[in-house]
């Protein structure tokens, strides 16, 4: 089996039967791992790298049995078995946890969707619906429905003559992030962000994750000097933010380039080489900046 290869192996011996729920994959160092399911119906369910695990996790910051769900009843009990890097629902280490529907579990890097009640068929389609249309470890739009969005907003914006304008954003020294806390932290420092700049976003506006540690802010009807202005405010949330992981701080800035679609502009792609040429111009000038 390869490496952060997910299998689902043989149950353990019937047992008294749980209620029913299970456990989805939504986010895995393999893309291809996205939308595994793991069924709750037995008593007890354990996962982690050990072959005798009734979901394989082979991935390196996997313990050999890293936690179990227990069934009590129509509740599932998620506990702890000991890790090394921990157990988590949400952002919070435990234990021991009931799941409540749509928590999220997080094992070394993979990341599970708890779904029960209604119709469970009808709530893992839809689960993995919403998959396809998100990047899975931060919830934003994926790189395939912002290239898709702007296409729509920049054919509409010469339709109906209105401004748009589109701002990309990097994390300043986001490898340091990694390698001197982990790659957990820098999965959880992206989460953070974009749960930090999400609420400034307006509803016919996009933000969406491009690459690894870039971000895209598409802005119809915004014009250049005020895209800019919104912009700087990004900037100064997250440079203001405490960015925490196992008690510690991480500093963290973003460098922003942002563009104005332009009667010259050839291809939606000319708007993106723009900003990403402000973007570069702003990390050459020092990071932590703005430019447009």
């Amino acid at each position: 089996m390869s490496t952060e290869e997910t299998r689902l192996s043989g149950f353990a011996p019937p047992g008294p039967a749980a209620g029913e729920g299970c456990l989805v994959v939504i986010h895995a160092p393999m893309r291809r791992l996205l939308g595994a399911r793991l069924p709750l119906a037995r008593r007890e369910v354990v996962l982690g790298r050990d072959a005798g695990c009734d979901l394989v996790l082979e991935a390196e910051d996997v313990s050999r049995r890293h936690a179990r769900v227990r069934g009590e009843g129509e509740r599932h009990l998620l506990e702890d078995l000991g890790s090394t890097n921990g157990t988590f629902v949400g952002e919070e280490r435990v234990s021991a946890r009931e799941l409540s529907p749509g928590d999220h579990v997080r094992v070394g890097s993979v990341i599970l969707k708890y779904l029960a009640g209604g119709d469970l068929e009808a709530l893992y389609h839809a689960e993995v619906k919403r998959l396809a249309d998100e990047d899975p470890l931060t919830g934003l739009v994926h790189k395939g429905g912002f290239a898709e969005a702007l296409r729509r907003e920049v054919s509409s914006a010469r339709r109906h003559l209105h401004p748009l304008a589109l701002a990309l954003l990097d994390l300043d020294h986001f490898k340091r992030v990694n390698d001197g806390f982990g790659h957990l932290a820098g999965d959880q420092v992206l989460r953070e962000l974009a749960a930090l700049v999400r609420p400034l976003v307006r509803a016919e506006q996009l933000f969406a994750r491009i690459g690894g540690e870039e971000l895209a802010l598409l802005l119809p009807g915004v014009p250049l000097e005020k895209a800019r202005f919104f912009s700087e405010k990004v900037r100064g949330l997250v440079e203001q933010h405490a960015f925490l992981f196992d008690g510690a701080r991480i500093p963290l800035t973003v460098s922003i380039g942002v563009a104005e679609l332009s009667p010259e502009d050839e291809s939606p792609e000319a708007l993106v080489r723009r900003a990403d040429e402000r973007l570069y111009q702003a990390k050459e000038a020092g990071r932590n900046r703005v430019l447009a």
